[in-house]
């Protein structure tokens, strides 16, 4: 294969962000130009059509993971439904108690919320996960309390790709009377969601991460039995007074769009993908001391996330120019700490900070693979001979 073929740097971050579907985009373009109203100005056909337009993609959203249209509220994205959701639960529910339980092994959106609410009175556990990145039904039910309130675990985790039980954890929560939040950012079009079978109470998701726009999300707040969330953002009540602000259409019809997208193209899209990263790994899998982070079962299809026993990861990172990959999650990309996640599996700080994340998606090909596979081999020899320390 000639590498002119290709074009170059090759996309292997989707986890952090997807690109922007073509068709997606065309949805979106008529509510940039001539159909540019408020839809909360519904006197005017300018208005009306903007209006539809926003419920049209509301019944899509909710379409992909099975829910009533009406439990889904407009967000600017996964980290505002993290805060709406968990802050908005706590504080609608404090009568009862000021205890919290999740993960270690979460987005920072989580735990930085979590964080902010102790500040505030409240008091949280941060369950540590098996080394396989799963969480252990019996220690958390050992973790819940009887002011335990609220519990927060991600469906799919966005360094690792493990899939968590969320129909045993938000059983066991159901049995309590405890709200469940799950963040779902990573698992919109790569994992079926049914939340008319699910118990779950309150779930974040978001259209960038399924070739959708940035700066759009949603939060699915369950109706039966009512649920209260206290809202978080005021200011003329829009969402049903949990989420004020004027919505932005076209934002909202690419987020519809993405979701419809993938509620039809999942069943075909997971499989390819997967035996993409299968490929992937099977092409690394002999380099002397690469391990795979995570459970490779209950798993999403498009992950891989390794550990390299490198002196100088850190030179080998810098010199993967034909390839973007990370090395930890991209809201802490900037921080330069090794991740918190594979740190919480047992890892030491070396380890985790030897990590790279590889998630492939939808616009990658076979020819892609064979050249990562075929780069990275050969930048990980130079790496171990020492030879990257002069590039």
């Amino acid at each position: 294969m000639s590498d002119v073929t290709l074009k170059l740097p090759i996309y292997l971050d989707n986890a952090a962000t997807t690109p922007i579907d073509p068709r997606v985009v065309e949805k979106m373009l008529p509510y940039l130009t001539e159909q540019f109203g408020n839809p909360a100005s519904t006197t005017h056909v300018f208005g009306q059509t903007a209006s539809r337009a926003v419920e049209e993609a509301r019944d899509q959203v909710a379409a992909l993971i099975n829910a009533d249209p009406r439990e889904i509220v407009w967000t600017s994205g996964a980290t505002e439904s993290d805060n709406l959701a968990i802050k908005g639960a706590a504080y609608a529910n404090q009568a009862r108690g000021r205890h919290l339980v999740t993960l270690q092994t979460e987005h920072k959106a989580v735990l930085d919320t979590v964080q902010e609410l102790e500040r505030r009175g409240f008091t949280a556990t941060y369950l540590a996960p098996e080394p396989n990145g799963l969480l252990d039904l019996d220690r958390f039910r050992a973790a819940l309390r009887s002011d335990t309130i609220v519990s927060s675990v991600m469906l799919v985790n966005n360094e690792i790709g493990v899939i968590q039980d969320i129909a045993a954890i938000g059983a066991v929560c159901r049995e309590r009377g405890i709200v469940f939040h799950v963040d779902a950012a990573q698992a919109s079009g790569k994992v079926a969601i049914d939340l008319a079978r699910l118990p779950v109470d309150l779930m974040s998701l978001t259209a960038h991460k399924t070739y959708g726009p940035k700066g759009i999300g949603a939060l699915y707040v369950r109706r039966e039995p009512h649920l209260r969330v206290e809202a978080q953002m005021h200011g003329g009540g829009h969402e049903r007074g949990l989420r004020s602000g004027t919505l932005a259409t076209h934002q909202i019809a690419g987020m519809g769009e993405c979701f419809r997208i993938a509620r039809e193209e999942m069943e075909s899209e997971v499989p390819r993908m997967r035996r993409l990263r299968d490929k992937l790994l099977a092409g690394l899998a002999d380099l002397p001391e690469v391990r795979v982070n995570g459970d490779m079962n209950q798993r999403i299809a498009n992950n891989l996330h390794i550990s390299l026993n490198l002196e100088n990861c850190d030179f080998l990172l810098a010199a993967l120019t034909d390839i973007a990959v990370s090395s930890t999650a991209a809201c802490s990309s900037g921080s330069a700490m090794p991740s918190h996640v594979v740190q919480a599996l047992g890892a030491d700080a070396a380890t985790a900070g030897n990590s790279v994340r590889i998630t492939v998606g939808r616009f990658n090909t076979e020819h892609e693979i064979d050249y990562t596979i075929a780069y990275l081999r050969r930048k990980i020899e130079d790496c171990r001979a020492g030879r990257l320390r002069a590039e």
